[in-house]
């Protein structure tokens, strides 16, 4: 994968503060009508789609700062938005590490209060232990938790041979699948009403911190 370089800093500066102000306010009907909301960094190039065999390099130096800066104002005008609700409600900050551009604040309510709680593997107390000290690292003032960032698949993602355009295509895909398999992973097993079994593999791709305040 080739990283581009990024080029016109002030301009992303410029649209940092534009896309922060812009998500400061929280639009309460919309949220009493569907209970949850979000905000991603919309900013180019990081929320652009890259067609080619190459991607932009992740938030660094002062322009993480400042996007950094942006995610802690939006949750603190949410919080105070929702605190006026007088109702109880999810609101963290999602921290991608070291996917940085994945970053976002998201908020629930009524039925979808516990909504986001599996969204992310939650590691055993050791791994927790092990990481921790990256915590030093994050925002002061927030009550940051350790979860897995993760890449899904399962046993369906391959398809049949009459799925792709000849075998070789297939027998392409086949093996690429079962090249990924031999890399570390988490494994569940489902099985439907109809007994049809569904294998689905989590491998790590790094951490979301999510940060809170009382």
């Amino acid at each position: 994968m080739r990283i581009k370089k990024l080029r016109g800093h002030n301009r992303i500066w410029k649209d940092i503060e534009a896309w922060k102000n812009e998500n400061l306010k929280l639009d309460i009907e919309s949220l009493k009508s569907s209970q949850r909301d979000h905000t991603k960094i919309w900013v180019s190039p990081y929320c652009d789609y890259n067609m080619l065999n190459s991607e932009y390099p992740q938030p660094k130096g002062k322009t993480r700062q400042k996007i950094l800066n942006g995610l802690i104002e939006i949750y603190t005008e949410w919080k105070k938005q929702l605190d006026a609700l007088h109702e109880p409600y999810y609101l963290k900050i999602w921290l991608i590490d070291p996917y940085f551009a994945n970053s976002q604040v998201v908020c629930a309510i009524g039925d979808f209060l516990h909504f986001y709680d599996g969204t992310f593997f939650k590691p055993d107390q050791e791994y927790s232990n092990q990481v921790e000290p990256q915590i030093k690292s994050l925002p002061a003032g927030f009550n940051w938790e350790c979860r897995l960032d993760e890449m899904h698949l399962s046993s369906t993602d391959l398809g049949k041979p009459e799925d792709y355009y000849d075998e070789e295509d297939y027998l392409t895909e086949k093996r690429a699948f079962e090249k990924r398999l031999k890399k570390p992973h988490r494994k569940m097993i489902s099985k439907s009403e109809d007994g049809e079994v569904t294998e689905y593999y989590s491998f790590k791709v790094g951490h979301a911190w999510l940060g809170s305040k009382d």
